[in-house]
């Protein structure tokens, strides 16, 4: 199974290609989320760089901002959430991406979390 990094904020990235990544939300997220109702997502071509915001997710609850882990161009977006942005709540870390970045920074990605520390992170969050 390819590697996940995580951000405090709570996305995963993984990679997909070389130096094209997905990204989307934790289960943590979603969970703190509730049901997700709309996904914004970033236009095909739009830079962004590290910590940038990307994309939003809405939910019965709250909007929140989708931060961009790595710094690069989108180069793909999941339309499947427009019509099905309760993919979010069911896989989040699969069906439920919801941008692609081609990095320009690749070393980004190993300044992030990886599984073991972002649990320990979640847990000191009460």
């Amino acid at each position: 199974m390819p590697e996940l990094r995580f951000t405090k904020d709570h996305e995963w990235i993984r990679v997909e290609d070389g130096d094209v990544y997905a990204i989307g939300i934790t289960a943590f997220a979603q969970g703190q989320l509730g049901d997700v109702v709309f996904v914004e997502l970033p236009e095909i071509g739009k830079k962004v760089a590290k910590g940038g915001q990307a994309a939003v997710v809405e939910s019965v609850k709250a909007a929140s901002d989708i931060y961009a882990p790595v710094s690069g161009t989108v180069v793909a977006a999941n339309d499947a959430l427009a019509g099905e942005p309760g993919l979010v709540n069911s896989d989040p870390t699969g069906a439920g991406w919801f941008f692609k970045l081609k990095a320009t920074e690749t070393a980004e990605f190993q300044d992030l979390m990886d599984q073991a520390a972002y649990d320990a992170f979640v847990a000191s969050l009460g």
